[in-house]
């Protein structure tokens, strides 16, 4: 008999300790993103109170709510060759600081110029942390990727719920938007610091999800030139132009249009995020399902609920309960399954590049989305600008998405033997 075998109790305590381990981990991952979604969601409430400060018109106004985006565009692609390079969980830090350091630079913005270029440089930050969170989710949960994302989007869910709702109650408390920005750029350092104590990087670096090596990856391109990871770039980038559209100005759509008190208008764009919530199942639907189905339905689903959002009635609670369901369709699922497919378009190995590609497609249309909306209202109103960005847009990506083709994708397979 080996005399020197670990004992069974033993091997059970250290293999509960590694889960709780990574429990704790996961979780922490998790809330860093929620942070990301609140630093996101938080300046488009603010916008009516800094036109009012700084005399900015709707269309400059709508470009600095979504200028972040460009920052995002530009990192996203770099930020997956950069993860080939260092530990994602640096990336995930760096990112933290740096749209937390810029969201409280913001408050001593003296004009547009200095003031937009801060607004996108958060942006870089949100960018590396998101593309870096995805390679993670998507590796550790090999087997399930589209429900791993979906579990990381619930974080979105609940900064996307919670952000607006302490923003406006933060606005109101201290009389100025500079305090919510502030106090907002503080918890996003305290996330670095429990990152750097908690997540090891057995799970941020891993790619093969603790499966011990029972499951084989089978297909997908071994280059980003592919049939299906095209399709997918135009539909993230409609996607961008048509989720931001919300996201980016229907806050003041709300607040200069409907006239809703910042505490109503912050109150809905919360119920929007706990639409998100749905991710974990949209998740799972897009890894049972074929992607044609899932994509293109939501897309449809999403033109229907934006033509009510912007042409039916303007109560609060058909607004509340139309951006609950445009959050469960748009960040919900959408955004859940175009991450996932970008992933399963590509060999595992492009995994970082394929979560930077659709970081860089998503957020890169999104630049110019605040403009557009604030153009297309000053030439045609608020309703002609939904209809346009939101409504058509969708329409479309719901007949490109019948493009793809997914028995081309990567699936998991049991290794033989």
């Amino acid at each position: 008999m080996d005399q020197t075998a670990t004992p069974p109790s033993i091997e059970a305590t250290a293999r509960a300790t590694d889960s709780a381990i990574a429990i704790a981990a996961i979780a922490v991952l998790i809330v860093s993103y929620a942070v990301n979604a609140m630093d996101r969601t938080l300046f488009p409430l603010m916008l009516t109170d800094v036109r009012r400060e700084y005399g900015f018109e709707l269309p400059q106004a709508g470009l600095m709510s979504t200028i972040f985006t460009l920052g995002m565009a530009l990192a996203g692609i770099p930020t997956g060759y950069l993860m080939a390079r260092t530990s994602r969980k640096t990336v995930i830090q760096v990112g933290i600081l740096i749209y937390s350091a810029a969201t409280v630079i913001t408050v001593a913005a003296t004009g547009f110029a200095d003031m937009l270029l801060y607004r996108a440089i958060t942006g870089v930050g949100e960018a590396m942390q998101l593309t870096a969170l995805l390679a993670v989710f998507s590796s550790y949960f090999s087997r399930h990727r589209a429900a791993g994302v979906g579990l990381l989007n619930y974080a979105y869910a609940g900064g996307a719920a919670i952000g607006p709702w302490l923003g406006a109650k933060l606005l109101v408390d201290y009389g100025t938007w500079r305090a919510p920005m502030i106090i907002y750029g503080l918890i996003g350092f305290t996330m670095m610091v429990l990152i750097s104590a908690v997540v090891r990087p057995h799970l941020s670096e891993t790619n093969t999800a603790g499966q011990e090596n029972t499951d084989i990856a089978v297909g997908g391109a071994a280059q980003l030139n592919n049939r299906n990871t095209i399709v997918l770039a135009i539909l993230s980038v409609l996607f961008g132009l048509a989720l931001y559209g919300y996201l980016g100005m229907y806050a003041t759509f709300l607040r200069e249009q409907l006239h809703y008190a910042p505490s109503d208008a912050g109150r809905v764009m919360s119920i929007y995020g706990l639409g998100v919530l749905v991710s974990l199942f949209t998740g799972w639907l897009g890894d049972r399902f074929s992607p044609r189905l899932v994509l293109g339905l939501s897309f449809l689903l999403a033109s229907a609920i934006s033509a009510l959002l912007f042409n039916g009635p303007a109560d609060f609670m058909t607004q509340a309960a139309l951006s609950f369901v445009l959050g469960a369709t748009f960040s919900g699922t959408i955004f859940v399954n175009l991450a996932a497919c970008h992933v399963k378009s590509v060999t595992a190995s492009l995994a970082g590049r394929a979560s930077g590609l659709f970081v860089s497609c998503v957020y890169g249309s999104a630049t110019v989305t605040g403009y557009l909306v604030g153009r297309i209202v000053g030439l045609a109103g608020w309703t002609v600008a939904g209809n346009i960005q939101l409504v058509l847009l969708c329409l479309v990506g719901a007949g490109i998405a019948l493009l793809l083709r997914p028995e081309q994708m990567s699936r998991q397979m049991k290794q033989a033997g």
